[in-house]
């Protein structure tokens, strides 16, 4: 963490960052020195009286972001301000709730929501008002004596929730609170969390909330940033205008929706906080290969095929289309991403369009389906081209996957490498370019193209 004076803290804000970037070891980092950069130049406030939607895609690392916010983990550059003064740790302000609660399975839900209280100066029986206190206002009375095992994942989350709020936190950090309960577990928490707040009820200045779910930033915070990848930054901040409780339903509250879907399948690709080393001067600024998402073709099939059918005829509302699929955006995008990779359809303005070859695979049998990928990824994909002619050339079309892997590894981390290549192979088993051997660790041409 860098020395650099503070600025004059303004009376409104609890916590600041100033440019901070984290990396860590690229897989080949013990022999070059390169590294990974996850964050880079990240700068914010959170003011008193808010609630701030951090949004982005999974894996862009919002979550680390997150636990350096908490101090759970120490910036290489940058600086953490909690009222204007450095941190070097967690701080007794801040308290954070985490995708899971990870209560202490031997414990029942009092022990476990009173537990955080005893490093502080409070005796038994102010902890014991204060726990109680807790678990009634977040919905939880009645299940004092409860062991974990007991409690559905809502009730849980629930728990988790209260032994934040019993230390009295002026900040509340969220990462994802809601991603692994039901919806209406998710819906039912959502609700009562943001009434709480608008009634002044729950006894925190601010909260955070790490989310990939746009519409849970829109109906529940009042400022949004839109986190962005490769590596992480803060690429938009929308201020969300809207009275609660908000209506899913409202023109605003769907257009702002579409608003954020727009911005987020604007840029390129977004990928994951593994990705790519640090640049070179070596390196050309764009990579020659980049990560590609793990999407099957039946998926992308499937997606075509309703984009194409009545009443969408090829275009669609990308909020709506993720509803009626039930996709969620790491589902989406990955999908739109794929589609807009082989020019079988492209993003506009929030919706998604069939491409005129989109529409001819939608209408076309197996056989045409197959020679469109194959048009596609030969055209689209430079490293399947490369493949396709090494193995052309070699008198038993056969090549090791390990000198495609070390290829793609020049531009990113060897999982991803992986990940993209085995992509890569599926997609080519069903237009027939080229298989892949497991037990020889080779790549063969398709018996179609060795005929």
């Amino acid at each position: 963490m860098t020395d650099a004076s503070p600025p004059p803290p303004r009376s409104d804000i609890l916590l600041s960052l100033r440019g901070i970037s984290q990396s860590y070891p690229h897989e080949n980092g013990a022999r070059d020195g390169s590294s990974v950069k996850v964050l880079d130049d990240i700068s914010l406030d959170v003011a008193s009286g808010e609630i701030v939607g951090l949004l982005g895609r999974s894996g862009s690392g919002k979550s680390m972001l997150l636990r350096i916010m908490s101090g759970l983990l120490q910036p290489e550059d940058g600086s953490v301000l909690w009222h204007g003064t450095p941190m070097s740790g967690p701080v007794p302000g801040i308290a954070m709730v985490f995708q899971t609660p990870a209560l202490f399975p031997w414990l029942n839900v009092e022990d476990n929501v009173e537990l955080v209280l005893e490093a502080t100066e409070l005796n038994r029986q102010q902890r014991k008002a204060r726990t109680e206190e807790a678990m009634d206002l977040i919905g939880l009375g009645g299940h004092e004596n409860a062991r974990p095992h007991e409690l559905g994942g809502g009730l849980a989350q629930r728990a988790g929730i209260a032994r934040a709020r019993a230390v009295h936190p002026e900040l509340l950090l969220m990462d994802e609170p809601f991603s692994s309960l039901d919806v209406l577990s998710g819906e039912n928490l959502r609700t009562d969390l943001v009434e709480l707040w608008c009634e002044g009820k729950l006894p925190v200045k601010s909260i955070l909330m790490v989310t990939h779910n746009i519409e849970e930033a829109v109906l529940m915070c009042d400022r949004i940033l839109v986190f962005s990848a490769n590596p992480g930054h803060v690429e938009h901040e929308i201020a969300v205008m809207l009275e609660h409780p908000r209506n899913r339903d409202d023109p605003a509250f769907v257009e702002l929706v579409d608003r954020i879907y727009a911005l987020m399948t604007r840029r390129a690709a977004v990928i994951s906080e593994a990705m790519l080393p640090e640049e070179r001067t070596a390196l050309p600024p764009t990579p020659q290969h980049t990560p590609i998402t793990p999407v099957t073709v039946g998926s992308m099939i499937g997606l075509i095929k309703a984009l194409a059918a009545d009443p969408l005829e090829g275009r669609a509302d990308l909020p709506l289309l993720a509803a009626r699929a039930q996709l969620a955006l790491d589902d989406l995008f990955p999908l739109v991403e794929a589609l807009e990779l082989l020019e079988l359809a492209e993003p506009e303005d929030g919706d998604i369009l069939l491409t005129q070859e989109g529409h001819r695979f939608a209408t076309s049998e197996f056989d045409e389906r197959k020679i469109i990928l194959r048009h596609a990824l030969l055209n689209e994909i430079p490293l399947v081209k490369s493949i396709c002619a090494v193995l052309d050339e070699r008198p038993n079309h056969a090549a090791s996957a390990e000198k495609f892997r070390e290829e793609l590894e020049e531009c990113m981390s060897s999982a991803y490498a992986r990940q993209t290549l085995q992509t890569l192979i599926m997609w080519a088993r069903y237009a027939e370019l080229f298989d892949y051997d497991e037990g020889m660790d080779q790549l063969v041409l398709s018996r179609d193209e060795t005929d």
